[in-house]
């Protein structure tokens, strides 16, 4: 029995992977990922996307990729997992991002090579080189003041690096601790949780995402109202959730999803 064609679907709409395709713009996702794009594009150099555990940052990382597929002159880069040990641990790790060989192998010698990079890249060749680091909250004090030291390289103009941090709210008190660190941020975004009614969008979206051409909705509205309530709107729950509603339902052969099969699913994941 193919999970999927019982349910008329030609894909797994309620998987917790960061696909781009079916990342759900609410108003707070939708804002960020543009002014993002706007920031990028005008080189103003350091943005902070906050939001708590599973409420979609890697996704909107993917996005914010996938917004600029195809121009040329920018270069993303990106660090899933900035857990580095020292600094020149960091330093190597963008060394071989870069694409550079330094002759020689030190601290001082890293740091200079990626500054001719970058001055290369965003003045001579006119790219725009991008850095995108996710879970931020990992970086430790010395990984950011190298952060801070390599947004000083600017033209009159513009930064010659646009770095994106993606983080839980835990790093917002070590970036106040860092000097010059804070005013250095030219955009700071927090994202929200979802509402009642965008928990609907976002499950009616995935489903047609995944090729859902049903007559009916799969869940009924008391049961979005009960899966609002317990996930309280973060993505990652609700995609959670649903996937263990539309089991549920297969193995009833039900038509729908309603309130209480959610319901039941709820009690038995807290037993």
């Amino acid at each position: 029995m193919s999970y999927y064609k019982v349910l008329n679907l030609e894909k797994e709409p309620f998987s917790t992977s960061p696909d781009p395709a079916f990342f759900y713009r609410s108003q707070s996702h939708d804002s960020a990922l543009k002014r993002l794009e706007i920031t990028i594009r005008l080189r103003r150099g350091l943005s902070v996307v906050i939001g708590d555990v599973g409420i979609g940052k890697t996704t909107l990382s993917r996005a914010l990729l996938q917004a600029f597929k195809g121009e040329e002159n920018f270069i993303f880069h990106m660090i899933l997992d900035p857990n580095y040990k020292t600094e020149f641990q960091f330093l190597s790790s963008l060394i071989k991002m870069f694409g550079m060989k330094p002759e020689f192998r030190s601290t001082l010698d890293y740091k200079d090579a990626i500054e001719k990079y970058l001055f290369q890249k965003g003045v001579d060749e006119n790219k725009i080189i991008v850095l995108l680091i996710d879970e931020g909250q990992k970086l430790n004090a010395n990984q950011l003041e190298l952060l801070r030291m390599l947004l000083n390289y600017e033209t009159n103009e513009y930064k010659l690096l646009q770095l994106v941090i993606l983080s839980q709210t835990e790093l917002l008190p070590r970036l106040r601790k860092i000097k010059n660190f804070m005013d250095r941020i030219a955009l700071k975004y927090i994202i929200n949780p979802l509402d009642e009614n965008e928990t609907k969008e976002m499950v009616t979206f995935r489903l047609k995402q995944a090729g859902y051409d049903g007559a009916g909705p799969l869940f009924t509205d008391d049961a979005i109202k009960l899966i609002y309530e317990h996930t309280q709107g973060y993505p990652r729950r609700i995609s959670l959730l649903c996937h263990d509603c539309l089991e549920a339902l297969i193995m009833n052969e039900g038509p729908h999803v309603n309130r209480d099969m959610v319901d039941k699913i709820i009690r038995e994941e807290v037993r």
